[in-house]
């Protein structure tokens, strides 16, 4: 990499043999082709019809296509319709979001200048940003957006807002000066200006060092290009869920059909036994419940203030165990506020300012003066950096427009980069005063007199000692330091530079971007979960550790990098350190990366926040992307698979307990799922290893998997959750969703269902043949499906749960109950459903039997857990 800013300016113009005439046609041609144009290269974006037939890949979805097709050659056509309207209806799901999520590419090319000013041949020429050449001579003004990466040939007070890049929102001031460090981190190489940054004040003259896909914008581009996203630990789980599930339901088919063909079956009638055994076993509506479930956890978390894109990110968000997050605007307020200043000798706090002083009064006073910024009707406008200096003094009924009409500035020298000063001219109680303000470095070496209590007087060795420990324990706190200054003129003139020396030194007030007041408890919320927050600031060092100090994510013992102490460590290196690192700063987009992927190789679940186009890559590669809604670039808020609508910390920790909770919620689906299955399926194989009659229907089973599976499982997934979900440790992912406990639960409770299934059965089939013995042992097993919906909702019982705690559940078990008696009940409904008319005796059996798995459940539940938690 070529390191313009370590260059001096004719050096850079020798390289590409140019003039500040500009280019030659020639050399323009030349370059075109040497370079290309000035464009990001956009990914070949997948056709829909090719997103749609890979929704078809899964295993499950695989095997539910097979078992459709030979229900349709065996003349089901019922199972074979609700099997294909199923699949497809999650197949369609799985490409509208597909279709919706990656566009960061289009959001970036977006961020280019249409138009640009160039000298070639000695004129100065518009042209479209896109025919822009290494080797250009542009023209920069405020308000244009830079083209492509420039070294700075001429400056005059140019300022660039880099937020896009580097993620801070202070404007940079810009100079033409070579820049002797060879290893400098992007924030601060004040000699270069960088493709999609903001032209804010001034002017410049620059060379164009890098087009397209070499600028620092191109690289990024081409991060976001080659990072792939990560599976979340539910797609992970469910995927290898349904390959377990698929395989095993395969081999249960397998041998219930050799079962039934050594029994003497035939083969025709055999096949359909094994594919009704499929059909009962595989939770068809899985995906879709985990869609629904998934769906209603994003509308909760919008009212929350997070917008998810990707709805997977819900259940991912549960399972995070680090957090990396942006300072500016996420932990803090992004509004410079003064903190302390120091007068007379004195580091007094904001709060104690005393306006009766007349040191303290006089360096608010000039503050407000020497400035430009305005903060009227809660409306600010300016600088950062003045906009405190204004609120500070309306912290005391001080208006800065009353106070700047009762002293009105008569002359003025604006700041600009090189000088790094401001000063004005006003007439205060008869006198001319000349006020400066700037960098306590540039203004000491200015400075003859001090005012303090002996009144102005020489400044001596040991006041200048003093000042200087004031300001390193102001900076080493990570506050921005101001210094003041002023001097008495004889008589109003237009000021000029050489007016700024044999200063007056007033005093100096610092100030800070404060931490948010929620960002405190939301850490130690964030801890208390056992997620690790970590700060990724484009700030200082000493800034982002006194912020991460206050709010409680630097503790002792821990570590900060900056950019250029990371770059010099391997990723083996960074794999040991990194579970002490809480903060770094001046950090490249590649450095993010790389934070993530080590974290990720230390078998962590990461999140990652950003606003800005650095962050779109990590964002990205992270488990789950989180992007700033109010100071976001669109680049940001594309990469991301969720966005801050309040841009605050909180919010994360708010929706990570709504994520756990969620996966909870979908893991008693899955649970309600397998236990009725398994219910089915025992049955199923228990006739046939006896060589007893099917006893179901294949309507019956469409009827289960519409009615028994789906309105319950999705009122499962509505439950509200635990309080308590903070206090417990992130799950870890390598942990299945069906671990050893969960199967042990399913089993025991299909198992239980399957037999007082089974005794229906074996009642109805005694009384009233093959026809009622099945029609009892259908009803049976929908009613206890039913009742086993309650059973599902958590691992207390009713008593503590709630009956009516969760409205949904009771509508889901009213709603298939009322079903149920409907076919049971009307002979016309009845007949198309294979159902036999029962006896009354007949009926109370089937939901006496239907009801006692659910009171075996709840007595358990009762006896295990809310004995105990009392």
């Amino acid at each position: 990499m070529k390191k313009h800013f370590f260059k001096s300016k004719e050096e850079v113009l020798r390289e590409f043999s140019v003039t500040l005439n500009g280019l030659s046609k020639e050399q323009v041609e030349n370059s075109k082709k040497l370079y290309g144009v000035n464009e990001l290269q956009e990914q070949e974006k997948e056709k829909a019809w090719a997103i749609f037939l890979s929704q078809f890949k899964d295993f499950l979805v695989i095997i539910l296509i097979i078992a459709g097709i030979i229900s349709m050659l065996t003349g089901n056509i019922e199972s074979t319709i609700v099997i294909f309207a199923v699949i497809i209806m999650n197949a369609i799901l799985g490409t509208v979001q597909h279709l919706k999520a990656e566009s960061s590419l289009e959001s970036l090319r977006n961020m280019a200048s249409p138009k640009a000013k160039v000298m070639r041949d000695g004129q100065k020429i518009e042209i479209h940003s896109k025919d822009i050449v290494e080797g250009d001579i542009v023209y920069l003004e405020a308000g244009d957006i830079v083209p492509a990466d420039g070294r700075v040939i001429e400056s005059f007070s140019l300022m660039v807002n880099e937020s896009s890049l580097t993620g801070e929102s202070e404007s940079v001031d810009k100079y033409s000066e070579i820049i002797s460090e060879e290893n400098i981190p992007l924030g601060d190489q004040k000699n270069m200006v960088f493709s999609g940054s903001l032209v804010t004040y001034g002017r410049g003259v620059i060379v164009i060092t890098a087009v397209g896909m070499k600028t620092e914008l191109g690289k990024i581009a081409s991060l976001i290009k080659d990072t792939k996203e990560k599976a979340t630990p539910l797609q992970v789980s469910l995927d290898n869920f349904g390959k377990k599930l698929s395989i095993s339901i395969l081999i249960l088919c397998g041998v219930v059909f050799v079962i039934n063909f050594y029994h003497g079956v035939n083969l025709l009638d055999s096949i359909l036994f094994a594919v009704a055994l499929a059909v009962a076993a595989i939770p068809e509506a899985l995906g879709s419940i985990v869609t629904i479930v998934l769906a209603i956890g994003t509308q909760k978390m919008s009212k929350e203030n997070a917008i998810i894109k990707k709805l997977k990110a819900v259940e991912g968000l549960g399972s995070v165990s680090v957090i990396c997050s942006d300072k500016t605007g996420t932990l803090t307020q992004n509004k410079m506020t003064s903190k302390k200043i120091y007068v007379n000798e004195k580091i007094i706090n904001v709060e104690d300012i005393d306006l009766n002083d007349n040191y303290q009064k006089m360096l608010l006073n000039f503050g407000a003066l020497c400035s430009d910024a305005s903060s009227e009707g809660g409306k600010e406008i300016g600088d950062p950096t003045e906009v405190a200096l204004t609120n500070l003094v309306r912290k005391f009924n001080i208006s800065e427009l009353e106070l700047r009409k009762e002293y009105p500035r008569l002359s003025e020298i604006p700041f600009d980069s090189d000088r790094k000063l401001m000063s004005t001219l006003h007439k205060i109680d008869e006198k001319i005063y000349m006020v400066t303000k700037g960098a306590l470095d540039i203004l000491l070496k200015r400075v003859k007199y001090i005012y303090d209590s002996e009144g102005i007087r020489e400044i001596t060795e040991e006041d200048i000692k003093r000042i200087e420990e004031v300001n390193y324990e102001f900076s080493n706190n990570g506050l921005r330091v101001l210094a003041f200054t002023f001097k008495n003129l004889s008589k109003e003139k237009a000021l000029i530079k050489e007016d700024e020396n044999d200063y007056v030194f007033l005093g100096l007030i610092s100030m800070i971007d404060p931490p948010r007041e929620e960002s405190k408890e939301a850490v130690t919320n964030c801890l208390r979960a056992g997620i690790k927050p970590v700060m990724i600031t484009g700030d200082h060092k000493v800034t982002a550790v006194a912020i991460a100090k206050e709010i409680g994510i630097f503790k002792d013992g821990d570590k900060a990098l900056n950019g250029i102490e990371l770059s010099a460590m391997s990723d083996e290196e960074l794999h040991d350190v990194i579970e002490n690192v809480s903060v770094y700063a001046r950090v490249s987009p590649e450095d993010k990366i790389r934070i993530v992927s080590a974290w990720q190789s230390r078998g962590k679940i990461c999140a990652m926040t950003g606003d800005g186009v650095n962050d779109a890559p990590a964002l990205k590669k992270a488990d789950i992307g989180i992007a700033m809604g109010i100071t976001g670039t669109e680049v940001s808020k594309d990469a991301a698979s969720m966005i801050l609508t309040d841009d605050n910390f909180a919010t994360i920790i708010k929706a990570v307990a709504t994520g756990r909770n969620i996966y909870s919620n979908i893991k008693n689906s899955i649970r309600f799922l397998l236990s009725g299955n398994m219910g089915g399926i025992l049955s199923v194989f228990y006739a046939s290893l006896v060589g007893l009659p099917m006893p179901f229907a294949p309507v019956h089973l469409l009827f289960i998997n519409l009615v028994t599976d789906s309105l319950p499982a999705i009122a499962i997934g509505m439950e509200s959750g635990k309080d308590d979900v903070l206090e417990e440790k992130p799950r870890d992912i390598n942990q299945p969703i069906l671990d050893k406990n969960l199967s042990l639960k399913i089993m025991l409770e299909g198992l239980l269902i399957a037999v007082f299934t089974m005794i229906g059965y074996y009642l109805g089939f005694k009384n009233g043949g093959a026809k009622v013995g099945s029609t009892m042992a259908f009803a049976i097993l929908c009613l206890g499906r039913l009742f086993h919906g309650f059973n599902c909702r958590g691992k207390n019982s009713m008593l503590k749960l709630g009956l009516f705690s969760n409205k949904y559940s009771v509508l889901a078990f009213l709603v298939g109950t009322f079903l149920l008696n409907v076919i049971l009940f009307n002979q016309s409904v009845g007949s198309l459903f294979e159902v036999a008319k029962l006896t009354t005796s007949q009926i109370l059996y089937i939901y006496v039997l239907a009801f006692i798995p659910t009171i075996v459940v709840q007595v358990c539940r009762f006896i295990k857990y809310d004995l105990k938690e009392k």
